[in-house]
């Protein structure tokens, strides 16, 4: 592979509850003078899927439980928007003032079980509706999929993007929490690097390094970009979902997985 190109998809409207994405993303195409082919890969942020899928909240029609009063009042936050994302997760794995650290319902780990106040609805309506994720993203990334080869008769990879913070380093960066049609991960173990040593341990997170890729273009505040194409990346094709990607509790080296 000498490169790849990526494109953002223009002029997306505003997502509403019920928009058909498919059409909505073959008309973003269209007016970019483009067509779907087979071997694109299209990276669609999390936010506009769960949009459409209706998974959004009002906190004004939320009553905080007795544990989410607690648990606000020890991280300083609001109890109705704890009460939410305790709502969405299967385990607390870190709780402070500084970050709140959830394992999500699907498995993948990150701050505040994903729940988003950021870029949700116009208007004064924002201050109180968050953003959920997807109830199942590999499934979303399934019928995204699914919808453009109906549409568009090409086969490309889909992957459903969101940006998370990472232990060691700061900032965030684009992951993958959801794929249709590109193997998450790449099993590098037993070939060869350049002086024939043998690999061990190299497995490459394919579909997160697209995800960042394209999340360079959507941007992270006004930017209006939510979908992004990658044309002419080399890429290994697969069915088994993002939750792939996701460490498990047993692995996980920061949650006392891993001892011996």
């Amino acid at each position: 592979m000498n490169g790849y190109q990526c494109w953002a998809l223009p002029d997306i409207p505003i997502v509403r509850p019920g928009d058909d994405l498919v059409k909505i993303l073959c008309r973003s195409m269209a007016k970019a003078r483009m067509k779907f082919l087979t071997g694109d890969v299209l990276v669609v942020a999390q936010k506009i899927i769960s949009k459409a899928e209706g998974r959004w909240i009002r906190l004004s029609q939320v009553e905080p439980s007795e544990q989410a009063r607690d648990l606000a009042a020890a991280t300083d936050r609001d109890p109705r928007l704890v009460e939410v994302i305790l709502r969405e997760s299967n385990e607390v794995v870190l709780a402070s003032r500084a970050a709140l650290v959830m394992e999500h319902r699907t498995g993948v780990v990150c701050a505040n079980a994903g729940v988003d106040h950021s870029n949700t609805v116009e208007g004064s309506e924002g201050e109180d509706t968050v953003v959920l994720l997807p109830d199942d993203s590999d499934r979303s990334a399934r019928e995204i999929r699914d919808g453009i080869r109906e549409h568009a008769d090409a086969e490309v990879g889909v992957i459903v993007a969101d940006t998370h913070g990472r232990p060691f380093r700061r900032g965030v960066a684009g992951v993958a929490i959801g794929t249709a049609g590109i193997a998450p991960l790449l099993d590098r173990r037993g070939q060869r690097d350049l002086f024939g040593r043998r690999l061990e341990v190299t497995i490459v997170a394919q579909a997160d390094e697209a995800a960042a890729a394209a999340s360079l273009l959507m941007g992270q505040t006004a930017e209006g970009r939510p979908a992004v194409l990658i044309r002419g990346l080399e890429f290994e094709k697969g069915e088994v979902g993002a939750h792939a990607l996701f460490r498990t509790k047993d692995e996980d080296l920061f949650r006392g997985g891993g001892r011996r």
